[in-house]
C-alpha cells in the first residue's frame, strides 16, 4: 500500500549557505493501518518458524553453551555489514590469544559487539526493562575499542549526521535534526511498551525501521538497531532463547535491505518492508532450528566416540566438555578450565585429535591452540 510521505522535511542549512532537508518521521504505528491481509502469509510462516525454533531450543544441549557461539556469529555478521573483515575464526583466535588474519582493529570491534549483546541479554535476564537507558548502555559498549569511539558513545547525537555523500547537501538520506532526537526516541520507547493488537513480529519490524530512520547516534546505528531486534523479541518472551539473528539475511540482501528501509520514508509502503522482514525471520529461524538439530547430533556422536576410549575417557570427557563451551582453546586455558595437569590435558587433547574431534590449528610451536572444527563450521555458512 502506498501512503504519503511518512515524515516531515525540515529545512536546514550549512554555514556556507547550502540548504538541505532533514527527515522527521511520523510516530508509529503507520496511518492508514497496516494491511494485514497483504502480509498474512509471511506472518504465519514467520510465526510458525519461530515456534519450531523455540521448540528445538527448549531441548538443545545446554542453550547457554550454544548461545556463546551464536552471539559471536551474530557479532561477526553484523559487523561485516558495516565493513569489517573479521571472521568467526579470527574472533575466536583473538579471544584465545592466537594469531588472526585481519587487522586487530576489526576483530576488536567485533569483540565489542559481543560484549554489547551479552550486556543487553544479561540486563534483560535480570529484569531490567527494554528502555532508552539500556539502548545507550549497549551503544556505549558497542563503540568501545571500535570505529566511532570518539563519537560520543552512549549518548544521543547533538549534531547532524547523514547517510551517503560527503555532507548533508549531497547525502542519500538526512535523519532528523539533533534537537528532535530525544523526543523521537521517547515516543519510540512508548510505542515499544504500548499495549496494542499489532502482531509482535510486525511491531518489531516497525521499531527497527523507525530506529534506523531516527539514526539517534553519530555512529553504530546499524549494529545497535540489529541488536534491538533480538533483544526486543527476548524481552517480550516471544523468543525463548536468543538464537534468532537477522544479520546473515540482511548481509545476503544488503542493498535490498537498505533500499527497503529508505523507500518506506517516501512511499509509505510498510507492507513491502514487512514482507521482506518476515521472510528474513522465517528463513533465519528455520536455519537456526536446523543448525541446533545438527549441533545436538554432532555433540551426541562425539560424546559417544569419547565414551568408547576406555580408562582415559574421564579426562577426555572433561576436556571435550570445555571445547563445547568454547571451541578454540590453548593447552594453558584447558588446564585452567578443567583443573587437570598439563600432561593430562595434552594427553586428553591428543585422544580427541586421534578421534577427529579437534585439530591443532597453532601457527607457532609454543602456545598450542586446538579447534573443535565441526562445531565452528556449522555456524559459518554465508560468513565469507
Amino acid at each position: 500500500m502506498h501512503r504519503k510521505l511518512q515524515g516531515t522535511l525540515v529545512k536546514s542549512s550549512l554555514a556556507g549557505g547550502e540548504h538541505y532537508s532533514a527527515y522527521v518521521p511520523h510516530p508509529l504505528p503507520p496511518v492508514p493501518a497496516i494491511d494485514m491481509a497483504a502480509i498474512a502469509d509471511l506472518l504465519e510462516k514467520a510465526n510458525l518458524a519461530i515456534g519450531e525454533l523455540n521448540g528445538v531450543a527448549e531441548y538443545a544441549p545446554d542453550p547457554d553453551i550454544i548461545n556463546y557461539m551464536y552471539v559471536r556469529k551474530e557479532a561477526v555478521l553484523s559487523s561485516q555489514i558495516e565493513g569489517t573483515q573479521s571472521t568467526l575464526d579470527d574472533l575466536l583466535r583473538f579471544e584465545a590469544g592466537g594469531a588472526i588474519g585481519t587487522p586487530v582493529d576489526d576483530v576488536a570491534e567485533v569483540s565489542s559487539y559481543v560484549a554489547a549483546l551479552i550486556h543487553g541479554l544479561t540486563r534483560l535476564d535480570g529484569g531490567f526493562p527494554m528502555s532508552l537507558r539500556l539502548i545507550r548502555e549497549i551503544h556505549k559498549i558497542l563503540l568501545t575499542n571500535a570505529r566511532g569511539m570518539n563519537k560520543t558513545p552512549g549518548e544521543f547525537r547533538t549534531s547532524q549526521n547523514w547517510i551517503g555523500g560527503t555532507r548533508p547537501t549531497t547525502a542519500r538520506f538526512v535523519p532528523a535534526p539533533p534537537d528532535k532526537v530525544a523526543d523521537l526516541m521517547g515516543v519510540l520507547e512508548k510505542f515499544m511498551h504500548a499495549e496494542d493488537k499489532i502482531p509482535l513480529l510486525v511491531k518489531t519490524a516497525l521499531i527497527h525501521q523507525q530506529f534506523e530512520t531516527i539514526h539517534p547516534f553519530l555512529d553504530g546505528n546499524g549494529r545497535t538497531g540489529r541488536l534491538l531486534i533480538t533483544l526486543y523479541l527476548c524481552d517480550c518472551g516471544f523468543l525463548k532463547s536468543p538464537f534468532l539473528y537477522l544479520s546473515l539475511f540482511f548481509k545476503q540482501h544488503r542493498d535490498l535491505y537498505y533500499d527497503k528501509l529508505n523507500e518506506i520514508r517516501t512511499t509509505g509502503d510498510w507492507e513491502d518492508w514487512l514482507n521482506f522482514f518476515l521472510e528474513g525471520v522465517a528463513e533465519t529461524a528455520a536455519d537456526a532450528k536446523n543448525t541446533l538439530l545438527k549441533i545436538r547430533k554432532m555433540f551426541a556422536d562425539d560424546e559417544a566416540k569419547v565414551a568408547g576410549i576406555g580408562n582415559a575417557r574421564k579426562s577426555a570427557q572433561a576436556v571435550f566438555a570445555e571445547f563445547k563451551k568454547k571451541p578454540l582453546l590453548s593447552i594453558t586455558e584447558i588446564t585452567k578450565r578443567t583443573k587437570v595437569s598439563k600432561p593430562t590435558a595434552i594427553s586428553a587433547v591428543r585422544r580427541l585429535t586421534d578421534l577427529g574431534i579437534v585439530r591443532n590449528v597453532s601457527e607457532k610451536k609454543w602456545g598450542q591452540i586446538y579447534a573443535y572444527d565441526g562445531y565452528t563450521k556449522l555456524l559459518t555458512p554465508g560468513e565469507e
